[in-house]
């Protein structure tokens, strides 16, 4: 891979940390449009617990992994909500960078994208060879 590719990929991958690792603890704290519909017909108190009324997310359960390390956009024995937050994210952006990483690698090894020396051989073979077959072919006729 070329120098800029290099450059470029790196810079990438700095914005996203930079961006899961400190801009994320800014989002909204409000709920999403999925959970303020189920809570329509429900009273909410402050901290978004139901005190009355009558909506579908009363049926809500957790998850089976809310109890699992990087649960609930934060890393789980980490009392700092701020720290918690944002290493949860800079993990999440490693973890998908390395599988994307690891999957364009796997393609490669297979040869699922052509080389500048494939783009150069003719369909038949070598190029040095091939123009040599071609004519003692036209020879031989």
């Amino acid at each position: 891979m070329k120098n800029r590719s290099w450059a470029f990929l790196a810079g990438g991958l700095l914005v996203a940390l930079l961006l899961a690792g400190v801009v994320s603890n800014y989002a909204s704290s409000h709920p999403d449009g999925l959970d303020s519909s189920l809570l329509k017909g429900c009273t909410v108190d402050a901290d978004d617990n139901i005190v009355g009324g009558s909506c579908p997310a009363q049926q809500a359960r957790d998850h089976e992994l809310a109890d699992s390390p990087l649960a609930d956009y934060g890393v789980r024995g980490v009392r700092n909500s701020f720290v918690s937050t944002g290493l949860s994210g800079v993990l999440g952006v490693l973890v998908t960078f390395a599988i994307g990483a690891g999957g364009f690698w796997l393609l490669r090894r297979r040869g699922g994208t052509p080389t500048d020396a494939d783009a150069a051989t003719p369909a038949g073979g070598d190029p040095a060879t091939s123009g040599d077959v071609r004519r003692r072919a036209d020879a031989a006729s």
